[in-house]
């Protein structure tokens, strides 16, 4: 459940009426996480709160977005909740994986407070593997997107004029019955669950994903968080390039380059 903090405002900082919520999907190459750290990062949202679940691991740790000393040693937890209510977004950010057989109680308590706080869409960044794609997943972009019907009334012709690929269906048993197609997400973790619900509860829901494999994933977290500024223009350009992005000052310690030392 969404729990704020006194620096976001109290009772004022959980008011998302008519907001965009903006996720990351714990899935391959963090992919979707380190998308979310270039917004934050990069808009100065302001944390307004927490969302307390038992779904997640435990952690703590420093402030990831920290500007100068001041606020270095500001903590942060597994799930935080950040705002920019002139863009009318708001952002959970997700730090550490799933408690194994939690995904389900984590989705419904998610779309309950979605419901609750009047969101008016949520948008899920995610990834999903390369190596499991179809032949027909290999052609062109390795970017998709999926929305459920609620969504798809409101934006559809849009992604259409993008020129936007819909993630596909695949042979539910390939070689066996290849026209019974399924929505297939390898490595995508709460990614498929998350829509399905959205789509059977009537939740606007839209799903952004990068075919990708396991290492050095920002590049590909520049490729989504681009690929979402082409449809919600977060930041203005005429041409989407890594350089506009401010990159997080905890990306310093994404290779093992050693602990800050306000930890000490």
């Amino acid at each position: 459940m969404f729990v704020p903090c006194e620096r976001g405002g109290g009772s004022a900082g959980s008011d998302f009426k008519g907001f965009t919520l903006l996720m990351p999907a714990v899935s391959v190459g963090n992919v979707g996480q380190l998308a979310i750290d270039l917004v934050i990062s990069t808009l100065g949202m302001t944390k307004v709160g927490y969302f307390y679940t038992d779904c997640l691991v435990p952690m703590v740790g420093n402030n990831p977005y920290a500007t100068a000393e001041e606020n270095s040693m500001e903590l942060s937890i597994n799930a935080e909740v950040y705002s920019l209510p002139s863009k009318k977004l708001v952002v959970l950010q997700i730090r550490s994986p799933f408690i194994k057989n939690k995904y389900r109680p984590f989705c419904q308590t998610l779309l309950s407070w979605v419901k609750s706080s009047k969101c008016a869409r949520v948008v899920v960044l995610s990834s999903s593997h390369a190596y499991q794609r179809d032949d027909e997943q290999l052609l062109g972009t390795p970017l998709r997107y999926l929305l459920t019907p609620d969504l798809e009334k409101a934006v559809g012709g849009l992604m259409q004029d993008l020129n936007w690929k819909e993630m596909e269906k695949v042979a539910s048993y390939p070689g066996i019955n290849d026209t019974e197609k399924v929505l297939h997400i390898p490595g995508g973790g709460i990614t498929k669950l998350l829509f399905t619900e959205s789509c059977s509860k009537g939740i606007q829901m839209a799903v952004l994903l990068k075919f990708c494999s396991e290492g050095d994933n920002i590049p590909d977290a520049f490729a989504l968080v681009n690929y979402l500024n082409e449809w919600l223009q977060l930041i203005k350009s005429e041409v989407n390039t890594s350089s506009q992005w401010k990159i997080p000052s905890s990306w310093r310690l994404l290779f093992g380059n050693g602990l800050p030392p306000a930890l000490f």
